[in-house]
């Protein structure tokens, strides 16, 4: 898992500045993440040192790649989640034999209810140090700004929390960027020694170029690695474009249709819902972004007093909440295998809770045997007594009332937790 909105407050309190609440309608609708062999490619675009890597989508791709690249090559799965490794979508291969077997293992694979269409086969490299380096909009500051670690390679999120020290913050003025010297300066604070500064500083110039030429949000290398050649290489990247620019650059079209490839992203796309997949078990819809970012946090806070259960996904529902609306919405999240419970908290505006509660009894029966999973109810605001009494009379055997955002979110993670 990378340091971007899918990080919580257990995740960030001590380190970073960009977590959910402090991302704009503008962002869930308009950010793309891509895959790392899209990151890899841009990479190498702006100059940044990368291993040779081949896409493939059948073992037998796989086999033909291995042996184009020759020796020790990684077949590595292409999705947009963390823990491949753990999941065991990524694997070494010392012959083409191997990384079709390899590749016949992860083809099909599913990682945290991403589904492995295509694998990266990459050239293997022997590691002599790992390290970690991102550049990223601070929106606490209205400004940029880079995170670096002299060790790399392992969960960073991880290493904020528990060695913060290892992490070095530095602002980095949008109007100066990053040069030579700006560059050095993050390779001291991240406690680099004196020879290996000169080393990583071009590459922190050219990611900073990736960043800015291509309009991210975020870049991020972990591992950047040192080989025992004494190469630095960007071993695994991760770039966030931010859309809102996309009228610079028309290529990111494609790469968005590619990165959109996750079949539920894919689907609440086409019945226009703001839907983000996450990591989490517990899932999560409300009217307004944020009111949902709200509840990701108060999911995230009662998630730890149960098993450390967290939120499934961003999804808001805007101002609508017919029945239709919230039927496209629950089979989204329904269709996450991860996801145990669902939280719907709604506060009643323009739509008020009595059409809410219409439309959570019309979807639910609309669903029918597809929605299988324990559904808790906030509604407040205006009409919420009616919309309650429309709920309690429906009497659905998978709907819980909540009185208050608090109390639904610890019954969502209590519900989740014991469906685990």
């Amino acid at each position: 898992m990378s340091l971007d909105v899918k990080l919580f407050f257990a995740e960030t309190a001590c380190a970073l500045p960009l977590t959910m609440h402090e991302r704009s309608d503008a962002d869930w609708n308009s950010s793309v993440d891509l895959y790392e062999y899209q990151a890899r490619d841009l990479f190498e675009e702006y100059g940044v040192p990368v291993l040779p890597g081949i896409i493939a989508d059948t073992p037998e791709e796989v086999r033909a790649a291995a042996e184009k690249l020759g020796g020790v090559v990684v077949v590595k799965a292409q999705v947009k989640v963390g823990g491949r490794g753990k999941a065991g979508g990524v694997k070494v291969a010392k012959t083409p034999d191997d990384a079709e077997a390899a590749g016949r293992a992860i083809l099909g694979l599913d990682i945290k209810g991403h589904t492995v269409n295509r694998v990266m086969v990459a050239g293997g490299a022997r590691i002599a140090q790992e390290f970690y380096f991102s550049v990223m909009l601070d929106r606490s500051n209205r400004s940029y700004l880079s995170l670096a670690s002299y060790e790399g390679g392992v969960e960073i999120e991880v290493l904020a929390v528990e060695k913060p020290e290892a992490l070095a913050r530095v602002a980095v003025d949008p109007n100066a960027g990053i040069d030579l010297d700006k560059a050095r300066e993050i390779a001291v604070a991240a406690k680099f020694p004196a020879e290996l500064i000169e080393k990583v500083a071009p590459v922190f110039v050219q990611l900073y170029n990736v960043y800015t030429g291509e309009d991210a949000t975020l870049v991020e290398v972990n591992p950047l690695v040192l080989t025992e050649e004494g190469d630095i290489i960007a071993l695994d990247g991760k770039v966030t474009l931010d859309e809102n620019a996309g009228f610079r650059h028309p290529k990111h079209a494609a790469l968005e249709d590619a990165a959109a490839a996750d079949p539920l992203e894919a689907k609440a796309k086409e019945n226009d819902l703001n839907y983000v997949k996450l990591d989490g078990e517990v899932g999560v819809i409300g009217n307004g972004a944020g009111l949902v970012m709200s509840t990701l946090d108060v999911v995230a806070y009662a998630g730890e007093n149960h098993g450390g259960v967290k939120p499934a996904n961003f999804l808001d529902i805007g101002g609508g909440a017919s029945a239709e609306v919230m039927a496209a919405g629950l089979d989204v999240i329904l269709g996450d295998p991860q996801v145990k419970s669902v939280f719907v908290n709604v506060f009643g505006g323009i739509t008020a809770c009595d059409a809410v509660a219409h439309g959570i009894v019309g979807a639910l029966a609309e669903l029918g045997a597809a929605a299988n999973k324990p559904l808790v109810v906030r509604l407040d605001g205006n009409n919420v007594e009616e919309g309650r009494r429309i709920l309690a009379e429906a009497n659905h055997p998978l709907v819980t009332l909540a009185a208050t955002m608090d109390e639904g979110a610890d019954k969502a993670a209590e519900l989740a937790n014991a469906a685990r």
